[in-house]
C-alpha cells in the first residue's frame, strides 16, 4: 500500500533517495524471479512494481494441523530467486514459510535463492541470558542450511548478527529516510535535541545528532526489567576452602566476592530539552512502556513536542493504544513490518515506503553491481 501525503498517517517523500539505474525494468534481466510469503504481499508487490517485474505465483498455505504448505507456479531451474519475507507477529509461521520456500527452491535447482528479511526475527536474541541460548545463531543456520545464499535485511538489532551467518548479508539502513523526514516535516528541525531513552542508546542517538547538526540528551535512570531469582545452582556459594585460595592473591572473604548490589538512581535527563522539540530514535518499537515513561520525564522537563522514529513498527498487544494516550506527538516508522491495524488504533502513527531501498539493492546484486551507494556516509560506529 502506497502512503501519500493525502492519506491520513501517510507520508511519502517526494525525492526519497534518488538512487541510480532506477530505471529497474530495463536494467534487470528475465531470469530474476520474486515470490514472497503472507507475511507482507503490500511490500512485495511495491519491490516487484519498482523492479519491472512480476511477483511470481507461489502458494504458501496452511493444512488443517496447521502444517505449512508451498507450492511454487512456475519453474526457477538455473534462476536467481527472491524471496521477500518478514517478521511479524506471527513471528514462527514466517520463518517457516521463508525456510520451505528456500528449501523449495533449493531442491528445484535454483541458481541463487536470495532472503529478503526487512525485519529479522529473533533479532534481540542475539546475546547469552543465563541458560538460555543466542536464538539469532540458530535461526541463522536454519536460514543458510534451506537454501538461502544471500540475506539482504535492514537495521539489525546488533550489527553483529551478521557474523552468525554462513552466507553474505547485506545490513540495510533506514536512516535516511528518517532523517530526511525530521528535515521535511519537522518545524524549526534545528531547534530540536535528539534523546537516548538509555544510555545503551546513546551511540544511535549520537549518530543522528551529528547528521542533523543537534545537541543529545540521555536520560538516566531508566527502570530494567529485573531477573527472577532461582533457587539453583547460580545462586549457592562457593566453599570455602583455603587450600583452593589463589597464592597470588588471598582473598579477604570466604570464597568468590560477589558482585555489588546495583542501585538504581531516579529517572533524569541529562542534557538540556527545555522549549526544544524532542526526536527519540530505535530500531524497534515493541513494548513501548519504556518510551512513554521517557516522553512523560522529557514533558516534565519541559520539551516542546516529541517524535518517535523506529525502523521496525512491531507494535504488539496494547501498545498503540499506550502510544495514542501518551505525551508522544508522532510515531513515524517504516514500512517494514505491516501494521495498518495499529495505525487504526493509533492516529500519530505514519509510514515511510522504503521499497526503493530494498528493490535497489536486488538491482544492485542482481547486475552484480557494488553495494556502497547504499552505504555512502556510513561509518563504522553507525
Amino acid at each position: 500500500m502506497l502512503h501519500n501525503r493525502n492519506k491520513p498517517g501517510g507520508y511519502r517523500p517526494a525525492k526519497l533517495l534518488k538512487l541510480e539505474g532506477m530505471d529497474a525494468s530495463s536494467s534487470v534481466s528475465s531470469d530474476i524471479v520474486i515470490i514472497h510469503g503472507n507475511s507482507h504481499p503490500e511490500l512485495a508487490n511495491l519491490i516487484a512494481e519498482r523492479l519491472g517485474v512480476k511477483s511470481d505465483a507461489c502458494s504458501v498455505y496452511h493444512k488443517t494441523n496447521r502444517e505449512t504448505m508451498v507450492q511454487i507456479g512456475d519453474s526457477v531451474r538455473s534462476k536467481n530467486v527472491y524471496i521477500i519475507q518478514t517478521g511479524t507477529k506471527d513471528v514462527n509461521n514466517n520463518i517457516m514459510e521463508l525456510l520451505i520456500m528456500a528449501y523449495a527452491c533449493k531442491t528445484s535447482s535454483a541458481k541463487s535463492i536470495v532472503g529478503v528479511i526487512p525485519y529479522l526475527p529473533y533479532s534481540k536474541q542475539c546475546k547469552m541470558r543465563k541458560r538460555g541460548c543466542i536464538v539469532t545463531k540458530l535461526l541463522a543456520k536454519m536460514m543458510c542450511k534451506s537454501g538461502l545464499t544471500h540475506v539482504i535485511t535492514m537495521d539489525l538489532h546488533q550489527k553483529e548478527i551478521q557474523g552468525f551467518f554462513d552466507c553474505p548479508v547485506d545490513n540495510l539502513r533506514a536512516s535516511p529516510f528518517l532523517l530526511q523526514y525530521i528535515q521535511e516535516n519537522i518545524p524549526d528541525f534545528r531547534n530540536s535535541v535528539v534523546v537516548a531513552r538509555n544510555p545503551a542508546a546513546t551511540k544511535k542517538a549520537t549518530s543522528y545528532a551529528e547528521r542533523l547538526r543537534v545537541g543529545i540528551a540521555v536520560i538516566h535512570g531508566e527502570e530494567k526489567e529485573d531477573e527472577s531469582e532461582q533457587i539453583d545452582g547460580r545462586t549457592s556459594p562457593p566453599v570455602a576452602d583455603k587450600s583452593l585460595r589463589s597464592r597470588v592473591y588471598d582473598v579477604p572473604v570466604s570464597g568468590v566476592p560477589l558482585y555489588p548490589a546495583k542501585e538504581k538512581p531516579p529517572i533524569q535527563v541529562v542534557g538540556d530539552v527545555r522549549e526544544k522539540n524532542v526526536i527519540m530514535v530505535d530500531d524497534l518499537l515493541d513494548d513501548v512502556q519504556s518510551f512513554v515513561v521517557a516522553a512523560n520525564t522529557l514533558k516534565d522537563a519541559g520539551a516542546k513536542k516529541i517524535y518517535l522514529l523506529a525502523t521496525h513498527g512491531l507494535l504488539s498487544s496494547d501498545s498503540p493504544a499506550q502510544l495514542e494516550e501518551s505525551s508522544i506527538d508522532e510515531i513515524i516508522v517504516t514500512n517494514t513490518i505491516p501494521h495498518e491495524l495499529q495505525k487504526m488504533k493509533c492516529s500519530k502513527i505514519k509510514t515511510l515506503d522504503i521499497s526503493i531501498m530494498l528493490s535497489e539493492a536486488i538491482r544492485r546484486i542482481h547486475n552484480k553491481e557494488s553495494m556502497s551507494y547504499l552505504f555512502k556516509n556510513v561509518t563504522l560506529e553507525d
